[in-house]
């Protein structure tokens, strides 16, 4: 019997039967693989795909959604993501709607990671400053490391081959789990409280392990061991890993070591090279104290040429002071002269300005003055009189009385006041005429004004 044939459906049905299929029947699923391409455009929708080694996964994430995600997703992300299988309908894409999101594996610790050196760095716990030098040589060293850990047999076998005088003081803590962050702060506070107190002389602490995976080491990248090696009083030097791990400890001592080894290495000096340093400094000193010595000779030559006799300096003394005292007496006999010459200039300013030549010059001057003084007492009297008739006979001129002679009149008012206005009166005021010779009273009868031409 033959089979049925399928009633034809369109596209569109069939992609929306397969999409409901999809979602009804898987439901939501949870995946984790990496990002591979990602797409972000302006409407605020994420669109990527996820992959693993074999297979790829086309997915969305829509703005709602990933507004709720911590941190922004690169390419090469590890993700763990959970979502609804879908279908695109619009093209038969098979697509995974994702709805959250978080980073999982080595991508969240780097996250993590990234985060905390950040903050440490701007609190400035890896600025160059504030790191403790380092002794050239240390022969008391502490170390924190785990006591059945590869790190503590390569320090003290290092030890052993350059310093073998050097002393070792393990503080075993783990170095891996939990609760190792926290015993490795406390062994460094542990090693600092024994020797503030006396008990225990460190030059250095190795704080360190061998290496391994970012979460085998992860409790040198805790924020509690950080803090603990930038509180300590004694130096410490970082030994995490292998040369290609680099750990927040690292950042904050004050030395990093690539390898527990090379910490033993770069904290001590090789005996052979102590004793490389004692031949040269002994060959140095040596030379030194050979030419000091040649020095001092070749001084004590110069100093012998330069001695002379007693009786040579005493010849030398005296030929000097037979100098000074020539010298003496020429300079002596220079100040007489010249005290001689002023003395003599004094004595002739004296005898000018004595009193007897004085008054008699004064004498002399008083004469010639009095027969000069009746003759200048003549012309001055003979001018004053001169001058006294010409102003007589000018105020005779001008005069009041010569100029009543002639015809004028002088008019006051009763009070003897000089009318000089015709304004200056009334009628029937009583005024005063005074003449050449005599006075007359007379009344006001009429007033005439004169006008300005």
């Amino acid at each position: 019997m033959p089979l049925p044939k399928p009633t034809p459906v369109s596209v569109t049905e069939l992609n929306r039967k397969a999409k409901s299929l999809l979602e009804n029947q898987l439901g939501e699923v949870c995946v984790e693989a990496e990002i591979g391409d990602l797409s972000q455009p302006s409407s605020g929708h994420w669109y990527f795909t996820l992959k693993d080694g074999r297979s790829q996964l086309r997915c969305a994430m829509f703005r709602r959604a990933n507004m709720r995600v911590s941190f922004q997703p690169k390419v090469g992300d590890s993700v763990i993501v959970r979502g609804l299988l879908s279908i695109y309908e619009a093209r038969g894409d098979y697509q995974l709607i994702v709805d959250t999101m978080e980073a999982s594996g080595d991508g969240a610790l780097q996250r993590a990671l990234e985060a905390l050196k950040k903050k440490l760095f701007d609190e400035g716990l890896f600025d160059v400053s504030r790191k403790r030098p380092i002794p050239a040589h240390c022969e008391r060293i502490g170390v924190i490391t785990s006591p059945t850990g590869a790190a503590v047999e390569d320090i003290a076998s290092v030890l052993a081959r350059r310093s073998p005088l050097s002393h070792l003081f393990l503080f075993p803590v783990q170095v891996q789990g939990a609760t190792a962050a926290q015993q490795i702060a406390d062994a460094i506070a542990h090693a600092n409280e024994r020797a503030a107190a006396g008990e225990l002389d460190l030059d250095v602490l190795i704080v360190g392990r061998g290496g391994g995976s970012l979460e085998d080491l992860w409790s040198f990248n805790e924020e509690v061991v950080a803090r603990a090696i930038a509180s300590s009083r004694i130096p410490v030097v970082s030994a995490v890993g292998h040369e290609i791990d680099y750990s927040i400890s690292d950042l904050v001592a004050d030395l990093r070591a690539a390898t527990p080894s090379q910490a033993g290495e770069l904290i001590t000096r090789d005996t052979l090279e102590w004793l490389q340093i004692i031949d040269n400094q002994t060959d140095r000193l040596q030379l030194l104290s050979q030419r000091k010595i040649k020095q001092q000779e070749a001084l004590l030559t110069q100093l012998k040429t330069r001695l002379r006799h007693p009786r040579q300096q005493l010849s030398t003394l005296a030929s000097e002071l037979q100098r000074t005292s020539e010298r003496a007496n020429h300079l002596i006999k220079q100040r007489l002269t010249a005290d001689k010459q002023l003395l003599a200039k004094r004595q002739f300013q004296l005898s000018g300005a004595s009193p007897s030549a004085l008054i008699k010059s004064i004498k002399e001057m008083t004469k010639t003055l009095s027969a000069r003084l009746p003759g200048q007492i003549d012309k001055v009297r003979h001018r004053h009189e001169e001058r006294l008739t010409h102003l007589t006979q000018l105020l005779t001129t001008l005069g009041p009385e010569a100029t009543l002679k002639r015809g004028y009149a002088i008019v006051t008012d009763q009070q003897g006041t000089v009318i000089r206005q015709s304004d200056s009166v009334a009628i029937g005021q009583d005024v005063s005429i005074t003449l050449s010779r005599g006075r007359i009273t007379s009344t006001v009868a009429t007033i005439e004004a004169h006008e300005d031409s």
